[in-house]
């Protein structure tokens, strides 16, 4: 095995392994502990003795007598009143904030104020703490202001951000900074600046970040007077700023665009001999670096200079391997190379996105532990190598610190250097640098820029240090003994163990021990990708056929029909042979029949198939990626989401169909699954395996553009234990074989996604038959609302996933895009530039960001709406096309400004972008007209005000909710799926309710669903406490019986905390429908249907006719007046009804709704068993999903201790 290979394997190793293995070396290879033990004391005893020393935080707190609540709100409202553009905003930061008083956090994860109180709680007192205290920091800053007013709070933020500048930053120039490093340099130390700074998002930054490099090295240079690599300054630099696109999928770019890009910046600093760092980044770049690193190692023109420098973290598994193989390319290379040993500032991104993508281990430790013992065999494997490396030991801990020190002195080792962070680790080194010390050089890693480019390299920096298990931190605690600080990772594995950390699962095991987690792939691991490119090459000229698949019916012949690729109409991927009339019959037939011999298999058997059908998807994820990626025009990561998905599907609800009761006596009959060609996979696997959960068979028309995918996943279930009886399988035209399907009275339910208007039509289809289940998942028109107090480099790259994945092929994907006026120009120049960077074509390459849309019908409809719009006057802004694309399905990433949301008349389904700008201060209307267009699946919002993440959350009328993140990719059971009005029926998809809907459940508790009971009696205020109140004083002992029922079963007031990844917050709420009308011929009934609807916190609205007006005006006064009156079919603005009455008029009812206008109308009936009204169905599910890691750190994982 060569030693890149070992790195790879090294990456996803199990931690107790890896741990293991390093416990063996360093015991062979440690220095006197005794002697280690000793210079760790001195070293805390000294830096303990002298913190005493004022620092810059100690004269902010001084100067203004603050505590440090106080410093750490004012903080952060230094960094909110920096970072936003316009002063109505900063106004009301400052002043309706302030003086009010108002810090609640609504959500607890995203304030605006006190988006990095942690990182300033750190500064401050040296605790990492979560942020969940807000309420008292916003009291602190109440304080201020009563003890000084504005002026002062105004005063004490200059100052703080003047102490940014001055602590953490050398200098807001290269040439401020290296004058103000003349000082360090006379007390012995030495530096390295980095230019300021985070990833590139467009080819401008790259361009500017180069220049700002250029610029450096000249001035380092001549500043360092040709004193050498190691007695001069040096450069740090990160790649991911000199290429927009710095990821694995772009390979073949980076190396031809970055390579000559980093070589020139090389040969400038080998012009001046000065050292030049390549920084560490995310884990997924490391192989990439590596590649560029080899390449300008064996570079002639580079030749004989021995400043080339790379940085390692020991957080991750494989360093020891990549330190073997950079002095194996040393050696090659006849060069010694500067490697710089960090402990890595990534971890807690690291863990999250193991997590959310699926990965079989962490790429890093899950203990710091681990990765100090790490640290020390990877110094030890430096040490052993001085012909090939020049060690920089950059560490903050003075154990970690005096056991290098140790390691090198009894090897006779002396060439080498620490390093230390600006403004966090002199403390320390103040002790080590000179003769009078330990005599040895550090090098400070010296950060340049100004503050607005401060923040995300403050953030992850403290983050990184300020761990609650970090030695930065324990070292200021003084409840930690000596002992404690200095004592021998090897000592503490010993005590701790070397298994990963309790509370941070394995990916896998993410949802606990009732669901396995889908399998992900790693798509920047270079073996990976060798693999899946073979293995989806070797698929590509396969031709793959379906037919109906029925039921006691012998091999089905007939003509077929071509399926072509979207992105090459010249691969033909198969054929398909359409269901006849007369198959859609026979298969109704023997649905029918075998109803209930389905319905009565034990729910663990059917449960057992689901979960078999799971593995047997991952098993046969290959052959589904490629048809992804040929018949649905999806990218290798859609691909592999897509299978991903399905397999959560199998195996959430087999999971709740092990732990609910779903089972009723009656058979639930034939159900139909209609499912669409965005998401052939997935969304045919959902509908499908939960309508076999719920004890139905199931008679499958998947779209008619995928018919291959929904075809072989069929056999894969049926492989999996499904019985043909119980799953039949009828690809044709929805205008055919679906509006058959649905118009059969033996069908009991019908699942559909896609249209509106198909919704419609099948709901009209439906509506003369009794109790047959409908759940539609319709149209969409989604917004993303930005405010001026988000952050738009991550704006843009949301909008960019949310807006343009999947070509923008997404029931969730982003069609109208809110920018408040103050930021728009901004955002959009940003954006425009990003859109520039993205790759459209074929999506069998991995390269490929952007594939086709489905068909040539959808290509001409997109082209045209472009066109018409442009026609219109308004502002188009499109990506030219690759000629490759031109003969194919592609339509190219375009942004249009639109005046109104009046200017969209329908869903345009693609990468089409609508730029609608508002004002800060019209923010209620803007969710007024969201509202107003009856669509109500996803929005989007970025925001770090906490009042506006509350407004919108409680005003948007939308199942899914997003808050600073993008706004597609909803995983099952993290955040069910599935929208309100016109945009479906509910329940969600993935959500606690879907099976019980389908199963028919009359009633759902909040306990069966896992939350909190509902609590809707405890409210004294509301008109369901009232009207529970009359009925006992009233005598209706029924019906406050009733009344009390249904408060324990509404669950109007519960939340379900949702499972997922760290860094998220996932909660499920309910909320009203709306009004809902009550028709009922007697007072009685009609009086229980009051209560259904109270105790749902619904409107309530009657039928005007002498029985309501005679119930009126016996109610008292208050609430009557919560009744509305309306006249016989009067439906405008209703929501649903409740019915009680002759089947016939419901019949009636239910075709007359059908033929209403607008959102489909459910009619809501008492069970036949519980003889109540489904209070779940009367209330609409919202799904809330924050980004806790907006800020740039995730605080949960960061205060887990050791």
């Amino acid at each position: 095995m060569n030693l890149r290979d070992a790195i790879g394997q090294a990456c996803r190793r199990d931690e107790a392994a890896c741990v293991t293995a390093l416990v063996a070396e360093l015991e062979r290879v440690r220095g006197d502990l005794a002697a280690v033990s000793a210079q760790a004391t001195l070293l805390v005893e000294a830096v303990r003795r002298q913190r005493s020393g004022a620092s810059g935080v100690d004269h902010l707190m001084h100067e203004f007598s603050l505590s440090s609540q106080e410093g750490v709100a004012l903080m952060c409202l230094a960094e909110a009143l920096l970072r936003i553009p316009d002063s109505a905003t900063v106004d009301r930061l400052i002043r309706d904030k302030i003086s009010h008083g108002d810090w609640k956090s609504h959500l607890g994860g995203s304030p605006s104020l006190f988006v990095n109180a942690a990182t300033w709680g750190l500064m401050m007192t040296g605790k990492l703490v979560a942020t969940q205290s807000h309420g008292a920091l916003g009291k602190a800053l109440t304080k201020i202001l009563a003890r000084g007013g504005e002026p002062l709070v105004r005063k004490g933020v200059d100052f703080a951000m003047r102490l940014l500048g001055q602590q953490f930053v050398m200098g807001e120039s290269i040439a401020a900074a290296l004058t103000r490093s003349r000082e360090n340099e006379a007390r012995g130390y030495r530096h390295s600046f980095d230019m300021l700074g985070e990833a590139a998002l467009t080819a401008a930054d790259a361009e500017r970040y180069c220049r700002s490099y250029e610029h450096a090295i000249h001035a380092i240079g001549q500043a360092a007077d040709r004193r050498g690599i190691k007695a001069g300054p040096g450069i740090s630099v990160k790649l991911s700023a000199l290429h927009p696109r710095y990821v694995r999928s772009q390979h073949e770019r980076v190396m031809a665009e970055l390579l000559p890009r980093l070589k020139g910046l090389m040969l400038l600093a080998r012009q001046y001999d000065i050292g030049f760092n390549i920084d560490a980044e995310e884990a997924e770049r490391l192989e990439l670096s590596l590649d560029l690193l080899a390449a300008l190692a064996g570079d002639p023109d580079l030749a004989g200079w021995q400043g080339m420098g790379f940085v390692v973290q020991a957080y991750q598994k494989r360093c020891p391997f990549v330190i073997d193989w950079l002095v194996d390319l040393a050696r090659r290379s006849q060069r010694r190379i500067m490697v710089r040993l960090v402990k890595g500032a990534y971890w807690d991104s690291e863990i999250k996105r193991a997590q959310v993508d699926g990965l079989a281990y962490y790429p890093v430790f899950t203990r710091k532990t681990h990765a100090d013992l790490s640290y020390l065999v990877c110094a030890s494997r430096l040490l052993a190598a001085p012909d090939a490396v020049y060690p920089q030991f950059a560490t903050h801990n003075a154990q970690t610190l005096s056991a290098v020190f140790q390691m090198a002195q009894e090897r006779g080792v002396d060439d080498y250097e620490f390093q230390c962070l600006h403004g966090m680790g002199e403390p320390l080194y103040d002790n080590v640098v000179g003769p009078e010390n330990l005599g040895k050089p550090c090098r400070i890693y010296a950060p340049v820029g100004t503050h607005e480019t401060l923040l995300p390299y403050l953030v992850r920096r403290l983050l990184e240090n300020g761990a609650n298990s970090s030695f930065v931190n324990r070292l200021v605690d003084e409840s930690v003994s000596v002992a404690e600080l200095v004592e021998d990772p090897l000592a503490r594995v010993a005590r701790e163990g070397a298994g990963r950390h309790p509370k941070i699962p394995l990916p896998r095991d993410l949802y606990g021990a009732g669901r396995v987690n889908s399998v992900g792939v790693d798509l920047s691991d270079e073996t990976t990708i060798a693999a899946l490119a073979g293995e989806l090459a070797a698929l590509t000229e396969k031709s793959w056929q379906v037919r109906p698949l029925l039921a006691g019916s012998a091999v089905i012949y007939g003509e077929s029909r071509p399926v072509f690729n979207p992105a090459d109409r010249a691969d033909h991927v198969g054929s398909v042979i359409e269901a006849d009339p007369a198959q859609v019959e026979h298969a109704l037939a023997q649905a029918t029949a075998y109803a209930e011999t389905w319905h009565r298999t034990p729910a663990a058997e059917r449960a057992a198939a689901l979960l078999r059908a799971a593995d047997l998807l991952e098993a046969n994820s290959i052959q589904l990626f490629s048809l992804c990626i040929r018949e649905a025009g999806k990218t290798w990561a859609n691909a592999v989401a897509e299978v991903r998905e399905a397999v959560d599907f199998c195996r959430y609800y087999g999971q709740q169909l092990l732990a609910g009761d779903f089972q009723r006596d009656d058979t639930p009959g034939p159900v139909i699954c209609i499912s669409p060609w965005n998401f052939p996979l997935a969304i045919f696997i959902g509908e499908v395996s939960a309508a076999l959960a719920a004890g139905s068979p199931v008679l499958a028309k998947p779209a008619e553009q995928t018919p291959l995918i929904a075809g072989f996943a069929v056999e894969l279930l049926y492989q999996a234990g499904i019985p043909l009886a119980a799953l039949q399988f009828l690809p044709g035209r929805g205008e055919t074989v679906g509006a058959a399907l649905t118009a059969d009275a033996r069908v009991r339910g019908v699942v559909f996604t896609g249209s509106t208007e198909v919704a419609r039509l099948i709901n009209q289809s439906i509506a003369p038959r009794d109790d047959v289940r409908l759940i539609a998942e319709t149209g969409s028109q989604n917004a993303m609302i930005v405010d001026s107090s988000a952050l738009p480099v991550q704006v843009v790259q949301d909008v960019l996933i949310s807006g343009f994945d999947s070509a923008g092929q997404r029931c969730s994907a982003l069609r109208v895009l809110c920018l408040q006026a103050d930021i728009a120009d901004q955002v959009l120049a940003m954006l425009k530039a990003a859109m520039e960077e993205l790759s459209i074509g074929n999506p069998a390459q991995l390269a490929t960001d952007i594939g086709p849309v489905i068909d040539e019908e959808a290509r001409a409809g997109l082209l045209e709406h472009i066109d018409s719009m442009r026609a219109n006057g308004r502002a188009v802004f499109q990506l030219p096309l690759p000629d490759v694309c031109a003969i194919s399905c592609f339509v190219p990433p375009t942004l249009i400004e639109i005046g109104s949301l009046a200017d969209l008349q329908r869903e345009v389904f693609g990468p089409v972008v609508h730029v609608l700008r508002f004002s800060g201060d019209k923010l209620g209307q803007l969710i007024a007209d969201i509202n107003a267009t009856g669509y109500g699946l996803t929005l989007g919002l970025h925001s770090r005000i906490d009042e506006t993440v509350q407004q919108v959350v409680e005003g948007a009328q939308v199942g899914n909710i997003y808050v600073n993140r993008n706004m597609v990719g909803a995983v099952v059971g993290v955040q069910p799926f599935g929208g309100e009005g016109l945009s479906g029926t509910g329940p969600k998809a993935g959500g606690p309710l879907y099976l019980h809907r389908l199963a028919g459940s009359g009633n759902v508790s909040p306990a069966a669903l896992g939350c909190r009971p509902g609590d809707a009696l405890l409210d004294a205020a509301s008109p369901f406490h009232r009207f529970t109140e009359w009925a006992f004083a009233a005598g209706r002992r029924e019906l406050a019986q009733l009344c009390t029922e249904y408060g324990e079963l509404s669950p109007r007031h519960a939340e379900l905390e949702l499972p997922g990844p760290t860094g998220e917050r996932n909660t499920l709420r309910f909320a009203p429908r709306g009004t809902l009308l009550c028709i009922a011929d007697d007072e009685d009934e009609l009086l229980r249907q009051f209560a259904a609807v109270f105790a749902s916190g619904n409107a309530v609205a009657a039928v005007d006719c002498p029985v309501s007006r005679n119930l009126l005006q016996r109610l008292p006064s208050d609430l009557a007046d919560e009744i509305g009156l309306r006249q016989p079919a009067d439906y405008a603005g209703i929501a649903g009804v409740l019915f009680a009455g002759e089947q016939a008029a419901a019949t009636s009812l239910r075709q007359r709704f059908a033929a209403e206008p607008g959102s489909l109308l459910p009619l809501f009936q008492v069970d036949r068993k519980c003889f109540l009204y489904p209070l779940y169905r009367m209330l609409a599910e919202r799904v809330v999903s924050v980004n806790t890691t907006a800020a740039g750190g995730n605080t949960t994982l960061m205060t887990l201790g050791a």
